[in-house]
């Protein structure tokens, strides 16, 4: 009996629940399972564990999904508006298929550490102390979002776009910087590590 108890649970742990073409609306816990082309309004997530989670094509609107656990999570085509997501750490999750897009978000402490974000997209978006270490950002757009402490080390930004953005601290010797699109009011981010003064 005991041993058919412990097998009972471990198969258990493998069934997972697959929803599609869902909106959830003002939820604050969710089943273990693949989400596809779902939609969570208004749901409070915050300190929930969604590690092992996969999310496709899924959209969250108003969320607050701070310090959430996403261990081996999959997060592929999904959309960010309006969320508070203070402190996750999007370095432990999956790296298949990885792509996220945010607008009007709050990710301050959030950590991407050696994510692939290729052509990723952030909009409106508060990056406040946000690790981006040997991440791959090549031509990413960043459309007005304040990096007020980010950190930018060993970084491919090549034919990334900062032109709208602001706050940022970033080193040319230890960053790809190639063709990347900076506006003349962020020249000082550039070169401050150089202690020079531009007069304008």
């Amino acid at each position: 009996m005991e041993f058919f108890s412990k097998f009972e649970i471990q198969y258990s742990k493998l069934i997972v629940d697959f929803v599609a073409e869902k909106t959830f609306d003002k939820v604050n816990a969710l089943s273990v399972g693949e989400y596809e082309l779902c939609i969570f309004t208004a749901c409070d997530f915050s300190n929930k564990d969604f590690s092992g989670f996969k999310f496709i094509e899924c959209e969250f609107r108003d969320c607050n999904l701070s310090l959430i656990k996403i261990s081996a999570a999959i997060f592929r085509d999904v959309k960010f508006r309006d969320c508070k997501m203070l402190g996750l750490m999007f370095n432990s999750c999956s790296d298949f298929g990885f792509s996220v897009g945010f607008e009007n978000c709050n990710l301050q402490h959030t950590s991407f550490y050696k994510k692939k974000m290729k052509g990723g997209n952030f909009k409106n978006t508060r990056l406040a102390e946000v690790d981006f270490t040997e991440c791959d950002l090549t031509k990413a757009m960043f459309e007005g979002c304040d990096f007020t402490g980010a950190t930018f080390d060993r970084t491919n930004l090549e034919k990334s776009d900062f032109q709208s953005s602001f706050n940022y601290i970033i080193d040319p010797q230890v960053n790809k910087i190639k063709k990347a699109k900076f506006s003349l009011g962020g020249i000082p981010g550039l070169l401050i590590q150089y202690d020079i003064e531009i007069v304008a």
